[in-house]
């Protein structure tokens, strides 16, 4: 039984045909920084695997660099391990949610500031002053978004993606459905 130790998750990988990196080129991309056990899921940049490295972060630019050097990508990369993912998917602040395309999860490479949690949380306002039911909640690096009339439709999304005022550094991030999350947590344990 194998064991990966991290999942790596790009953001905007083959979406609307743009970004386009195949799944057999990413997993040589990952192999060939001599991480083992690799395995990717979907086309949108998800890749498991193993590697002794524990800094997230340095994984994070270790990624974006191979894959920027070795193709056109430029991309953002999110690194977790296995036991920041664990939590993720423990601290579900929506476990009534039984549509996992209803739940999202917005992965931050860091620390969710308490301003940005702070704009999350008037956005909620706003969105439910629209009559949206909608929801998000921010913990650590994670922000959940519940859109229980779907993600296309969600009020609260479209007031999330407004882009934010200017600052210093950029904020690398990427989401994922609930379904795409608890898969990627069973390739981890498989």
């Amino acid at each position: 039984m194998v064991m990966r130790t991290h999942v790596g998750l790009m953001r905007g990988i083959n979406v609307g045909g743009h970004n386009r990196l195949a799944m057999s080129d990413l997993r040589e991309i990952v192999t060939g920084l001599g991480f083992s056990d690799v395995v990717t899921y979907i086309q949108s940049g998800n890749v498991v695997f193993s590697c002794i490295e524990t800094d997230c972060t340095q994984l994070s630019t270790q990624l974006e660099q191979a894959i920027t050097d070795r193709s056109s990508v430029r991309t953002g990369v999110v690194v977790l391990s296995r036991p920041q993912l664990r939590s993720v998917v423990a601290d579900n602040p929506y476990p009534q949610e039984t549509n996992p395309k209803c739940l999202h999860v917005v992965f931050h490479r860091d620390q969710i500031s308490r301003a940005t949690a702070e704009t999350v949380t008037a956005a909620v306002q706003r969105a439910r002053g629209k009559g949206s039911r909608d929801d998000a909640t921010v913990i650590g690096s994670s922000l959940y978004l519940r859109t229980p009339d779907g993600l296309g439709r969600s009020v609260l999304a479209a007031e999330l993606s407004r882009p934010p005022a200017a600052t210093a550094t950029e904020v690398v991030n990427t989401m994922r459905n609930w379904a795409t999350v608890t898969r990627l947590m069973a390739l981890l344990d498989d």
